[in-house]
């Protein structure tokens, strides 16, 4: 990259945000206003190496992007009602130079900065929208107000670029088709839609700050773009508290990045950190925006973020671990609890109260919090329970929780950590297998069949990372396989109950402790269903069911169910070298006698959708499943239910009808049945009857 393409991309990231929040409020569209806003920066990529830098790039990329826009609007028919409108204003504003190409009138874009700011809190505001999901919210303000790159906000967060550009796409699609208003929200709304944005920011500076997956503890990017966008709007909200709050939070916890990390990369617990490696300028404008945001917020009632800023504050105004007031900040976590009673909110409550009453009261509220589904899977809440245990002097207990830890956690430098402090302990008496020993060897075994073996072993790893692996085998008990089993399966269905309990008591008859899933008791799966009731004949003209959104396979099956009135079986197991293409028929062949004489045919629709189907295909199943079949599946097909050219299998019935069922609500038959035929055992084309659906 050139030097002048490095200077285009910093700049690009800096006025981006602006640009495009102009061009929004100019066409309406977040989608529309962001490929301009690349024209813009293309045409720089084509004209600054050569012409050299403007003076004011920002006002340059305005200009060409304004022009754009103009343009836009002219074409745009479906905008033909606002453009008379548009035009007199981008007039009366704007001064449009020649043919775009020279330097830039700065009259044309001297907005006032006051509005200027208002379009990029508007672009905020539709950024973090509350119909987008969360991880789309985070990848359009990334996007659109951080200048970010697919490539760049995938390689942030470990992601698979495509999955962010769809993301992306996806985000400005929902916005436009939802009709987003480009505005600020009214009093009313302000306090819901803002929290949205707090949340982004703040969801953007915690993976940053401590990353979820990867070797790295930390991706201090992403924390001084969560920074960046914090501080942008706390100039374009200065009345609100809580923007405030975020943004002493972030400052503080920022000010630790150089000291949270040992030489090796490894974790440093905040107790152990050399504080005087804390960044002293992010801790006083970290204290500065907590003073504005005690000046805006409302005496004695401090939102969540501001009393989680107050808890920062509290640690970076102790000089040493040992000076920390962990009687004020187990206050600020009850008082923080009350409004915002999230388990992981309660696990911090509860290491503050082992700092300030001692190890047995935190472990007292660890240990209720342990049932609650949320931690399930959350590594600190082991790691924390270990370090509490450790304290108490039950290192053989804590051993355990660093190892359960280790194996829930998928960042690698805190895998490393975790398991250094497990490897730390001595071990007990090691003549005693351990419950992660005994589950080893137990799925080693070779009468096992493969699937068996691949099911047994999903019930028993689960358990694994709820009792620890070193847990003694002659420890364990059913109260222990018992509670950890409710919180793994608690609401699955009967039959998957029932399903992990037989792996429970498999294992425990193998390990010569069979009363293990004594606490378990067996559930009766409801065999009885209710009838679904008969369809109802559709008016004539009205689009049949599926026809529109479906993917392209159960749309084909569907249409040829329709079309031919044959059975879901019969269509199921055709080939493509059944197929006659031209006459709009198939002959089907019957597998019990080797015949093929009984016809199936279709209309035009189907033969149309056939076609795209197909794509050239000259050999195996018609309808094929969503991928290639695993090594246990794939024993169980047959040479002709594989398609030769893509090696993906057979769709089964069952498939078949799950996916008319998610799609629809109609069972396969009654889809057959919208067009009157008679719903018996046979049918015109005189075949057999297919399963109950």
């Amino acid at each position: 990259m050139t030097d002048v393409h490095r200077t285009v991309d910093a700049i690009w990231k800096m006025e981006s945000a602006p640009i495009v929040a102009a061009l929004t409020r100019m066409v309406r569209d977040v989608g529309v206003a962001e490929e301009l806003a690349q024209d813009a920066l293309v045409a720089a990529l084509e004209r600054w190496p050569e012409s050299g830098i403007p003076e004011n790039p920002g006002a340059w990329l305005t200009a060409v992007a304004k022009r754009r826009a103009v343009d836009h609007i002219r074409r745009d028919r479906r905008l033909a009602e606002h453009g008379e409108t548009l035009a007199h204003e981008l007039a009366e504003r704007q001064r449009l130079d020649g043919d775009g190409d020279g330097g830039v009138d700065h009259g044309l874009v001297s907005a006032d900065p006051a509005s200027e700011q208002d379009d990029v809190l508007r672009l905020m505001f539709v950024s973090c929208h509350s119909v987008l999901s969360t991880e789309a919210r985070v990848a359009l303000t990334l996007r659109l107000l951080g200048g970010l790159t697919a490539s760049e906000i995938a390689r942030a967060f470990l992601t698979a670029e495509p999955l962010i550009a769809r993301r992306i796409a996806t985000a400005k699609r929902t916005l436009a088709e939802e009709r987003v208003p480009f505005e600020l929200p009214d009093t009313a709304e302000l306090a819901e839609r803002l929290a949205s944005v707090l949340e982004v920011v703040y969801l953007i500076f915690n993976e940053g700050y401590s990353a979820t997956s990867g070797d790295d503890l930390m991706r201090p990017a992403l924390c001084l773009e969560a920074l960046r966008l914090g501080r942008l709007l706390a100039r374009s909200v200065p009345d609100e508290a809580e923007v405030h709050g975020l943004v002493a939070l972030m400052e503080v916890q920022a000010s630790r990045t150089a000291a949270r990390t040992g030489p090796d990369g490894e974790p440093v617990p905040l107790h152990l950190q050399n504080r005087g490696r804390w960044d002293p300028l992010l801790i006083r404008r970290g204290f500065a925006a907590m003073l504005r945001a005690r000046a805006a917020g409302t005496p004695g009632r401090p939102g969540p973020y501001v009393l989680q800023a107050a808890i920062a504050v509290c640690h970076a105004q102790a000089r040493t671990a040992e000076e920390t007031d962990w009687v004020r900040i187990c206050g600020l976590y009850a008082a923080l609890a009350r409004l915002l009673p999230t388990a992981v909110v309660r696990l911090n409550q509860a290491v503050a109260v082992g700092m300030a009453d001692g190890p047995a009261a935190g472990l007292a509220l660890v240990d209720a919090l342990a049932p609650d589904p949320a931690l399930r899977d959350y590594h600190l809440l082991p790691g924390v329970r270990g370090d509490l245990l450790l304290r108490l002097g039950r290192g053989e207990e804590a051993r355990r929780e660093f190892e359960r830890a280790a194996l829930l956690t998928r960042n690698a430098a805190e895998r490393v950590y975790l398991t250094r402090r497990a490897e730390a302990i001595p071990v007990g008496d090691a003549s005693t297998p351990t419950f992660g020993e005994a589950v080893d060897a137990f799925l080693a075994q070779d009468r096992l069949a493969p699937a068996t073996a691949r099911s047994y072993g999903q019930t028993l790893w689960r358990l694994r990372l709820a009792l620890g692996v070193g847990m003694p085998l002659t420890s364990l008990t059913a109260n222990q396989i018992s509670g950890a089993f409710r919180l793994s399966w608690g609401g699955v269905a009967a039959s998957t109950w029932n399903r992990h309990r037989a792996a429970v008591r498999a294992f425990g008859a193998w390990a010569h402790t069979p009363a293990l899933d004594t606490a378990i008791p067996q559930r009766v799966p409801r065999r009885h269903r209710a009838p679904a009731p008969a369809p109802t004949p559709l008016p004539p003209g009205t689009a049949w069911p599926g026809e529109v959104e479906a993917p392209l396979r159960e749309r084909t099956l569907w249409t040829l169910l329709h079309e031919s009135g044959s059975t879901v079986t019969a269509l199921l197991a055709l080939n493509v070298q059944d197929l006659d293409l031209p006459e709009r028929r198939a002959c089907r062949t019957d597998r019990r006698s080797d015949r093929r004489d009984a016809w199936i045919t279709w209309r035009s629709k189907t033969a149309a959708l056939l076609s795209e189907l197909l794509d050239g295909r000259t050999q195996g199943p018609v309808f094929l499943t969503d991928r290639r079949p695993g090594p246990a599946r794939a024993g169980i097909l047959g040479a002709s239910d594989i398609c030769p050219q893509t090696g993906r299998g057979r769709l089964s019935y069952e498939r078949a009808e799950f996916l008319c069922k998610s799609a629809t609500g109609l069972a396969l038959r009654q889809l057959r049945d919208w067009d009157g035929a008679r719903d018996q055992d046979g049918d015109r084309n005189g075949e057999g009857t297919e399963p109950s659906s």
